[in-house]
């Protein structure tokens, strides 16, 4: 039993393949839920996605747009299950990756957050570099292991999740505060696609420069459980 937590913001032309394709990879498993967040988006996200007809999808709206962060802590607090996966809406994460992860978290109970770690970035030359800078810094300062925080593609515990003191930018943290309050951590390679349809929503380059304001947030915190 598991929720798989996506945060969408104007993905319109993406969302019903990417349904598709998550129901085709868990074909194996009867129990589990699709919590869609829509982030107030500007085209018809909204209108799609309830205009699938797929029972096991939970519909959450934001009424105004909240960023990332908040879409995916609001879809955990709204979640049935422990066991969470989150991934992007864009169609980039490969949700044929998902079971491999999630066979993982669950044949090892001690681990308590399974990430992907993106072999082969289809990203623009901006996003890549900006991300890697921000990896760089983040893993120097952290040693939290994880050379790709900002894959989305994540199986955790949603008990300790609700556990961290929420910032806006918590999602790029994960490894590190799971780390930092002495839980164990595996990283996963996965695939990587381009985006079909769009353009990138979340992840610019001043998303970098807040995610290394972020990082003080992160030392603090971690700092007052040591």
């Amino acid at each position: 039993m598991f929720s798989v937590v996506i945060p969408l913001y104007n993905e319109a032309d993406n969302i019903n393949q990417l349904i598709t394709e998550i129901d085709t990879s868990l074909i194996k498993h009867n129990e589990y839920e699709i919590v869609l967040i829509n982030d107030c988006s500007m085209d018809n996200t909204l209108e799609i996605i309830k205009k699938i007809k797929n029972k096991k999808i939970k519909i959450l709206n934001n009424s105004t747009n909240k960023g990332q962060s908040f879409s995916i802590h609001y879809g955990v607090k709204n979640s049935l299950y422990n066991i969470i996966i989150t991934l992007d809406g864009d169609g980039q994460n490969d949700p044929a990756d998902i079971p491999n992860l999630l066979k993982f978290f669950l044949d090892n109970p001690s681990f308590k957050l399974v990430g992907g770690i993106r072999a082969k970035r289809k990203d623009n030359f901006i996003k890549i570099i900006s991300s890697k800078i921000a990896n760089k810094i983040r893993s120097k300062i952290f040693n939290d292991d994880c050379a790709d925080t900002g894959c989305s593609l994540k199986v955790f515990d949603k008990k300790i999740f609700l556990s961290f003191p929420y910032f806006d930018g918590i999602h790029r943290f994960l490894p590190a505060l799971f780390k930092g309050f002495g839980f164990q951590t595996k990283f996963l390679s996965v695939n990587h696609r381009k985006r079909k349809y769009g353009v990138s929503n979340y992840g610019t380059f001043k998303r970098l420069i807040k995610g290394i304001r972020d990082i003080f947030k992160v030392k603090k915190i971690l700092k007052e459980i040591n």
